[in-house]
């Protein structure tokens, strides 16, 4: 069991590292760029991005990042490394909680709901009120998971501390 636990952490940090980048990069690019577009072509932009996020290496990346954590939880458990424990559990927690939960329960459906909006039919008022009810309330909650990912990773990170 000491064998993979090590490893366990180094792609814990990975993962959390890569999710937290993403996140990051998002917010200090995409979001940017997005927010300089009129109202038609940011909701087709947000709806083309949200479709081609649902792929292989970002799901690696995001549900890989829970997984590898509780493992790592657990071995440092097992291997009764108290400290590391500690770290670890708070780094999931505010993994699952903060970056899953949101992404779930906040981000998810409203996705779901620009995809069923038709921007070709909808009038240039309907497009106006769509963005306005999905822009800030979308970035809000992406703001949040952008921290809880960061500190996730920070967490992560303080494990190795005194690792074996």
């Amino acid at each position: 069991m000491n064998f993979i636990y090590f490893p366990s952490l180094v792609i814990s940090a990975l993962l959390t590292g890569l999710s937290a980048g993403l996140f990051y990069s998002y917010s200090c690019s995409v979001n940017l760029g997005l927010d300089k577009l009129p109202d038609a072509e940011y909701l087709r932009a947000m709806q083309q991005i949200n479709k081609a996020i649902l792929n292989p290496a970002f799901f690696a990346s995001f549900m890989g990042s829970v997984l590898v954590l509780i493992l790592a939880s657990w071995l440092s458990y097992s291997l009764q490394h108290a400290f590391q424990v500690k770290m670890l559990l708070t780094a999931t927690g505010i993994y699952i909680v903060g970056v899953l939960g949101i992404t779930i329960f906040g981000n998810v459906p409203l996705n779901d709901a620009l995809a069923n909006f038709d921007i070709s039919t909808a009038t240039s008022g309907e497009i106006a009120r769509h963005r306005i009810l999905f822009e800030q309330p979308w970035n809000n909650r992406h703001t949040v998971r952008t921290f809880c990912a960061f500190a996730a990773f920070v967490f992560t990170l303080i494990s190795f501390y005194k690792a074996n």
